[in-house]
Order: C-alpha cells, then structure tokens, then sequence
C-alpha cells in the first residue's frame, strides 16, 4: 500500500434538540459542498493529493429496508474517478435516517449491512471504506452526554449505542468483503488519552483509559480487561452478544486511523464526566481546552501497542493562527512512528474547507464558521493549505520511494 497524503469532506449528520424538535445538522450543505462539490474536488487536485476522505448523505440515501437513493454518489464518484481521486468512501458519520430513529434501534445493525453490501455492489471500484466513523464519539455525544440523535445521559444508553456502532461496523465490514473481497477499510477511531490532576483522580483516569479502547476492542475482537468486560455485562451488553464479537475476524483487512485533535487529551477533574461535561459554549472554556500532555506520537503508541495493527493518522486540524504548527508537529510525530518501525499508511489534514459549528459540538445550529480547513468557505486556500501542499511535494517522493530510509528505519 502506497503512503496516503489525504484530506476529507466533512459528512456528520447527526440530529439535535431544539426548542421546537429535532433538527438535522447536515454539514455537507452548512460547508457548502452541495453547491461546490466539482469545485471542491478541484481543490484536492491543486493541493496535490489523490486520496480523499468522503461520504454521502446517508441520512438521505438510505431512504428505507431496501430502499436507497444514489444519485448524488453516482454523479460525485464518477467525477472522482475521473479525476483520478481515490475516495475512502464513508459510510456513516455521526447520524441515522429519520426511519431508524437513532442509534438505540437494535434492527439498525442489520439494515446498515444491506446498505453497506448494496453500496459495494453498485460501486466495485471502490476499494477503500470507512464503513462506521468515530464510534466512540457517535456513542458518547448521543448517549452519554446528550447531545445528538437519542441525546441520552446513561451508561446504559452509551453501551448500547456502542454496541450497535459497532455491530453495525463489523457486519457492513462482512458484507462488502462479499462483493469485494480485496477491499481494505481504514476506521476512522479517536484516539483519547485521560490523566489526573489530582491523586484523588487516579482512579477515574484509569476507568477512562480503558472505556477508550472500546470501540476498537470489540472491533477488532480484543479481549478487554475484566473491569471493562464487567462494565459492558452491569450496562447491558449480554454475554451472546460479546461472544458473537469474539468471534469476528475481520483486522486483516483494516487500517486502524487514528483521529487525533489537542482535545483528544482530558484532564480528569472533580466533574464526574471528563471532556464535554455540558453543553459547551463558544464564550466558556471547556473543561478539556487544556495543554496537551502527551501529543500524537505518545498517544499513537498505546493504540498500535495494543493492536498492533498498520496506523493512519486519518483526522487532524487546528484554527488559525496555531495551524501550520500543528500541522508541523503532528507530520513530526508520523516520522517518529517511522523511526520505531511502526507501520504508518497516512496522514489526514481534515477538512479541505472550514466546518461550520463545530465549536459547539454541533449541538448549536448558529451558523459559525470554524476557520479548520485547508480552504474557507470562499474556497480560498489558508495558510495551513499552503504548508500542507508544499509538505505532500516534498515528503511523497521520499514516503513513496520504497527504499528510503530515516535512521535507518524503512518507510
């Protein structure tokens, strides 16, 4: 597999509470890619890259049990092949059809893997999918901390969303490995790390570090500590269904992507919920809006030590005026993977344009530009856009080369 320099089209969908019901957070039409979408695919080629990160409206195309609308892929991925873009098509990302309802519904699993087969079989040269995006996050910001779809607040409720994530993952996995049995599925996983301001604290870091891994643990069929194993049996989880995914092979065909952000790095306080403990505000500092402690590289480590599985760094942003130095360090810390013979398949600046609201975890449909990507909205490219582009021109020869070498250590 060559080196990936990629970038990607901001997808989420999820549904939020508002005064008068549920809403529909579409980022594909607040970032103005409806609109721009041949433009947008433009900016890919200018930037240098061939590989993109992007999705369609699933909350749109799958528009029933059987029932799907694919015009928009159509139209959008025969251009990128065109263009000679290689898509890593995202399946789900953050959201659920209205007729699912949310990620509660235990029938969803199973509806999804029809989508996901349906989709291998009207695109085969698709090779490259993120099937689930972020389970993790899709399960806590939905049903932990309640700010998406079943916007919930329970243990309960978060292990069942994660459970149908990640059923939902497993089973779509399979059933594109049906129809295309060369496939290779890069999960797009946060990668988290909690530590303790306080002696007080240890314990709760400790329970936070484990509960971080498991999206990826029931995955990828790891066999999770007994505490954790213990949290998923008192909170629902039954022993059939954590035996069903004991016995999923599936790892030999994935790339573990890890999404990585400086808010990736809690400081475990006295409030019993670490990161996004209520609703955040553009004018508060969140709990989590600290300095980081460890950085990629560190974080990076205790996933590939516990999987040991080829790395990619799949998303990574920072708004302006910190971003070309984030984008310096984080490229940095790739390189020091490589030194540690770890096998790293890419690097992900995501977005290719600014996203909109996101400073409040979507969870506010104000309209406010969030100044993250390698173009504005305007589609004019950011500085950061300039210093990833001069990046990809000068590393791909030396990534792609197949005997380059870094103190001695391969590409």
């Amino acid at each position: 597999m060559s080196f990936m320099f990629a970038t990607g089209i901001e997808c989420s969908c999820p549904t939020i509470q508002t005064p008068i019901g549920k809403k529909r957070i579409d980022e594909l039409e607040k970032c103005g890619h409806y609109k721009n979408w041949r433009t947008d695919f433009h900016l890919v080629k200018e930037l240098g890259l061939d590989v993109l990160r992007f999705g369609g409206p699933y909350h749109l195309i799958h528009e029933g049990p059987g029932k799907y609308d694919w015009s928009f892929l159509d139209e959008t991925l025969s251009v990128l092949r065109d263009m000679k873009i290689e898509p890593i098509l995202d399946l789900c990302h953050f959201g659920v059809p209205d007729w699912i309802g949310d990620f509660q519904n235990e029938d969803w699993p199973h509806y999804f893997a029809e989508f996901a087969r349906a989709a291998a079989v009207r695109y085969p040269g698709i090779k490259q999918y993120t099937v689930v995006n972020e389970i993790y996050i899709a399960a806590l910001y939905s049903a932990e901390y309640g700010f998406w779809n079943e916007c919930l607040q329970s243990d309960k409720a978060f292990v069942r969303a994660l459970a149908n994530l990640c059923k939902a993952n497993v089973m779509g996995i399979k059933a594109i490995l049906d129809i295309t049995p060369d496939a290779t599925f890069v999960q797009s996983e946060t990668a988290q790390y909690f530590y303790a301001e306080e002696p007080c604290q240890l314990e709760r870091a400790h329970f936070l570090n484990e509960r971080r891994f498991l999206a990826l643990d029931l995955t990828y069929a790891f066999p999770m500590a007994a505490e954790m194993f213990r949290y998923l049996r008192d909170n629902g989880l039954s022993e059939d269904e954590y035996d069903w995914f004991q016995q999923q092979h599936i790892r030999g065909h994935c790339v573990m992507g890890n999404d990585y952000y400086m808010r990736n790095e809690h400081s475990v306080s006295e409030v019993p919920k670490t990161g996004h403990a209520k609703k955040p505000s553009p004018s508060e500092k969140r709990n989590d809006d600290k300095a980081i402690a460890l950085g990629y590289y560190a974080v990076a480590k205790h996933y590939f030590n516990r999987y040991r599985m080829p790395l990619m760094l799949t998303e990574t942003n920072m708004d302006e005026p910190y971003a070309e130095y984030w984008l310096a360090q984080n490229w940095m810390s790739l390189r020091r993977l490589w030194e540690d013979r770890i096998p790293v398949r890419g690097f992900t600046w995501y977005s290719l344009v600014d996203q909109v609201d996101w400073d409040t975890a979507l969870t506010e449909d104000a309209g406010r530009q969030n100044p993250l990507g390698l173009f504005d909205l305007d589609r004019k490219i950011r500085p950061v856009g300039k210093a990833y582009k001069e990046l990809v021109k000068k590393w791909r020869p030396i990534v792609n080369s197949g005997d380059a070498d870094l103190r001695g250590s391969r590409w």
